[in-house]
């Protein structure tokens, strides 16, 4: 069936302007600037007008077939957010996530994208593990997916492998990247070892995502911290623990390699204003992703809100937060994912040793953005780069990340204006809290469409699965 959504403002590619946008099966077919002219024979009209939902009807087109009819009057229309990085937790971490809770979560948020990181059971370092996790998302995936391949000590061949064997192509073309672990993980994916980082920062040919705090420095703040205090530290330490300088350490040897070697590199999480002096507005070899959680937190919010913002890298000052929020402007940040990391609350009791880093965010990642908009912070072109067009460019994904003729219908549209509060009973990840119980918003996401298909709307996921695997260029 045609699907016609009028009367929108559409987001995209450095403009907003009223108009309309007409999809065909899983496609676009057409973006018309200006107000709606098309005539349609009204038959039986059944519009859903509740609250801040969407009125929408099935009419008759001019060729007597249906079509769909959604107006979105009041409503802003943005390419679906495309999320770097997520953590959904399958395989063999299913208690807490899996790939259906947490791609309904990234539905009801506006997401019809998402990488999912190697940090699961077993990690996804090998063609094997990588194939599994395919197939399980073309089961259970409300959106569209793909996966970064990990890094690790002994892997190496195999990331060689990706570059220079043809018999692999197929396989490299299957994924975003390689990510590389230069701070906190598990089992073998921790790489700080010298030799290594230079045999995998010169023999990958994808983009190379790296997580990067000096695990040394980290070790040795915790050690005196535990001998000062006598007791393993409170929540509020962990910045400086997983401090700033940890941090810069860590991004300023990646920025190096990748300037000696040539790679691609994309580094995830900044937490610093300093990691970002190694940036430059521009420079597509080397980009740095900043998260919503550093982008709406900071280090006063740990008095409230304790382990739940507890992370890795840590929130760090006000400072720092505001830095990162003026380098989404001056384009020495280039995307913003949400590091979705989903742990029970259970997992999350103790201190800075004990307690799980990590929180769940995919599914309010884009109200949030949206509420920086309104306090000056960017604009919603620039949040359409940040979110949608920079991730679909920098990846190199075919027919996504844009409103345009013959592009993927990957859709959402929301509006402002519609208060409504985070509470358990709306949260859809596995684990059932969020950081941001209790606040309130003022944009809400009345729609995503993926693949030309609604997969959320009037408050509900469909059961459906719609996701598709990504292609890549």
């Amino acid at each position: 069936m045609r699907t016609v959504i009028t009367n929108a403002k559409i987001v995209n590619e450095g403009r907003s302007f009223r108009g309309s946008v007409i999809i065909d099966g899983d496609r676009i077919s057409e973006v018309k600037e200006g107000e709606t002219t098309e005539k349609y024979n009204t038959g039986s009209q059944q519009p859903n007008d509740k609250g801040c939902q969407l009125p929408e009807c099935i009419l008759t087109g001019h060729d007597g077939n249906p079509v769909r009819i959604i107006d979105a009057q009041g409503c802003h229309l943005l390419p679906g957010i495309i999320d770097d990085h997520v953590h959904f937790r399958e395989p063999g971490l299913t208690h807490k996530a899996d790939i259906e809770s947490e791609s309904r979560a990234a539905a009801a948020g506006g997401v019809t994208s998402y990488f999912d990181m190697p940090n699961t059971v077993p990690q996804t370092t090998t063609a094997e593990a990588l194939e599994e996790k395919f197939e399980l998302a073309a089961k259970k995936s409300h959106v569209n997916y793909s996966f970064f391949l990990g890094a690790a000590h002994d892997n190496i061949e195999l990331l060689r492998k990706l570059r220079t064997d043809g018999t692999m192509a197929s396989t490299a073309r299957r994924i975003p990247g390689i990510k590389l672990f230069m701070g906190s993980s598990t089992g073998n994916m921790l790489v700080d070892d010298n030799d290594a980082l230079r045999q995998i920062f010169s023999n990958v040919e994808k983009p190379l995502m790296t997580h990067c705090e000096d695990t040394a420095l980290i070790n040795s703040n915790m050690r005196e911290l535990e001998e000062k205090l006598g007791e393993e530290p409170a929540v509020g330490y962990h910045p400086q623990i997983r401090s700033a300088e940890a941090c810069y350490r860590s991004t300023a040897l990646a920025v190096a390699l990748a300037k000696e070697y040539q790679t691609r590199l994309h580094v995830a999480h900044l937490s610093t204003a300093r990691e970002l002096a190694l940036f430059n507005p521009g420079n597509k070899m080397i980009t740095a992703e900043a998260t919503v959680g550093h982008l709406f937190f900071c280090d006063e919010d740990y008095a409230r809100l304790g382990t739940r913002i507890k992370v890795n890298p840590a929130i760090k000052s006000k400072d720092d937060r505001d830095a990162l929020r003026r380098a989404l402007n001056d384009r020495r940040i280039a995307v913003v994912g949400t590091d979705h990391a989903p742990h029970l609350l259970k997992e999350k009791q103790g201190g800075c040793r004990k307690a799980a880093s990590g929180m769940p965010m995919v599914q309010f990642s884009l109200p949030a953005m949206l509420e920086l908009t309104d306090k000056g912070i960017l604009t919603l072109p620039r949040l359409a780069e940040l979110m949608c067009h920079n991730p679909a460019l920098l990846f190199g994904i075919k027919g996504r990340g844009f409103i345009r003729k013959g592009y993927k219908a990957d859709i959402v549209i929301v509006k402002r204006g519609c208060p409504w509060t985070v509470n358990t009973d709306i949260i859809e990840s596995k684990c059932q809290w969020s950081p941001l119980e209790g606040h309130t918003f003022n944009w809400k996401v009345e729609m995503t469409l993926c693949n030309g298909e609604a997969v959320y709307q009037n408050g509900k996921t469909s059961d459906k699965m719609y996701g598709e695997e990504i292609a890549f260029i």
